[in-house]
């Protein structure tokens, strides 16, 4: 068992509320990718999960975020977005096991981001259904970075010369 999910295991047990077993393993998320370990990483996902990233076109299965992540991981680089504030709420529902969350992150390249998704309560723990990486822009800079958004798209869709 890999140093992080050993981590993950004696938090999940002290955890007094699914709340902060939930962001236990979101905690634990970010430890294994800056880490580069693949296998605590993809351990904290359920099998069917959908991960969604700052690009337009990163809306991927695990195995192809798996095929994403393998070669950066692979040579022990891994990213690194610690949550500097987060909110966690358990759907009202009997069972308890349905939990989505927001979080605003930081990191060294694309400073100030969101992560946001949902997970569910499996027999293994909590495990991340969906989850969504996003820029945080703020809204005076929408609209100039938008058009060049759109720009750089339309060149690469134009038919070369």
């Amino acid at each position: 068992m890999s140093l992080v999910l050993a981590a993950l295991a004696a938090l999940t047990v002290r955890s007094a509320t699914p709340e902060a077993e939930v962001a236990a393993v979101l905690d634990a998320l970010n430890v294994a990718s800056a880490a580069a370990d693949a296998d605590a990483y993809f351990a904290l996902y359920a099998p069917d999960a959908r991960f969604v990233g700052t690009d337009a076109g990163e809306h991927w299965t695990l195995d192809e975020l798996r095929g994403y992540v393998g070669p950066y991981f692979a040579r022990g680089q891994g990213w690194s977005y610690p949550a500097t504030s987060r909110v966690v709420t358990i759907a009202p529902i009997e069972c308890r096991c349905i939990a989505w969350f927001e979080e605003q992150l930081t990191n060294d390249t694309y400073g100030r981001t969101r992560g946001s998704g949902v997970m569910r309560l499996t027999d293994g723990g909590w495990k991340i259904e969906q989850y969504v990486l996003s820029l945080a822009v703020p809204n005076d800079l929408a609209s100039p970075i938008a058009r060049i958004i759109r720009t750089y798209e339309a060149a690469k869709e134009a038919p070369a010369p």
